[in-house]
């Protein structure tokens, strides 16, 4: 968009009014950066995990079934050595 401009005054304005839509742009930028970086927190993130969890009983006894072999596992290799 070409725009003819008749004196030094209006580009002065124009140049001072993209100055602004520029400034606003970045803050605009570093909220939405502040923003991904709350929604990206860990804590939040084990929050989620183990709500998740505690809300399907199917996730439950997965998990549990899990720790249960590796536990397993570990007594069993520990006895092994002993042998």
């Amino acid at each position: 968009m070409i725009t003819n401009f008749r004196s030094f005054e209006e580009i002065d304005k124009r140049l001072n009014v993209l100055k602004l839509q520029r400034q606003i742009d970045q803050e605009s930028l570093k909220l939405h950066l502040q923003n991904a970086k709350i929604d990206l927190v860990p804590r939040q993130f084990r929050q989620g995990i183990v709500t998740t969890l505690a809300q399907n009983e199917t996730l439950q006894n997965m998990v549990i079934t899990f720790i249960t072999k590796r536990v397993l596992d570990i007594i069993h290799r520990k006895r092994k050595k002993r042998t």
